[in-house]
């Protein structure tokens, strides 16, 4: 459909220059998200494997690069639904480390972190739509419920076969029997 071959390039866009930007000045975005990950792992750091990287720096290309690469997914409808998933992972602690407009004292960075959070959070709104396209396919659910209604179906119908069946096999057994 030409909706989805618009949408999401122009839904992509956003994620892949925003990674190309991280990448180009990975130090100064980790040090805009350094105290939300310093305590994000001091509260979940435990549990949090050690093969995950804990510096600020490293994190951030991680993230450019999930940005990048499912943002050209999603603008190139490969794998869209898993792409637009990526991003949405990418975008929740991306807009709670640098757009926390809450703790914010000056009135105008305030408003302006705001801003910018509740248009990520229109982003989100996108993306959960495109998590949920199934470019008009049934979804995996409703195959699945069909596909145990075809089950179902199927052995009520081997069942019935099979009692048909042994009537048949009993109904000789009798007559083959001497009265």
């Amino acid at each position: 459909m030409i909706l989805r071959r618009v949408a999401r390039p122009l839904l992509a866009t956003i994620f892949v220059t925003g990674g190309i930007n991280a990448l180009r000045q990975a130090e100064g975005h980790a040090k805009a998200a350094e105290p939300f990950l310093n305590a994000a792992f001091d509260k979940v750091g435990d549990v949090v494997p050690e093969q995950i990287p804990r510096d600020p720096v490293t994190l951030v290309r991680v993230d450019a690069a999930v940005k990048i690469g499912a943002g050209l997914a999603l603008a190139a409808g490969k794998a869209p639904r898993l792409a637009a998933g990526l991003l949405l992972g990418s975008l929740v602690p991306t807009t709670l480390a640098t757009h926390s407009f809450w703790t914010m004292k000056d009135p105008g960075e305030r408003a302006q972190q705001q801003i910018q959070f509740f248009k990520n959070a229109g982003l989100a709104g996108g993306l959960l739509l495109a998590v949920a396209d199934t470019a008009g396919k049934p979804s995996v659910g409703w195959r699945a419920r069909h596909a145990a209604k075809d089950v179902s179906a199927s052995a009520g119908k081997l069942s019935r076969k099979a009692e048909k069946r042994a009537n048949k096999l009993a109904k000789r057994a009798q007559k083959a029997l001497p009265h």
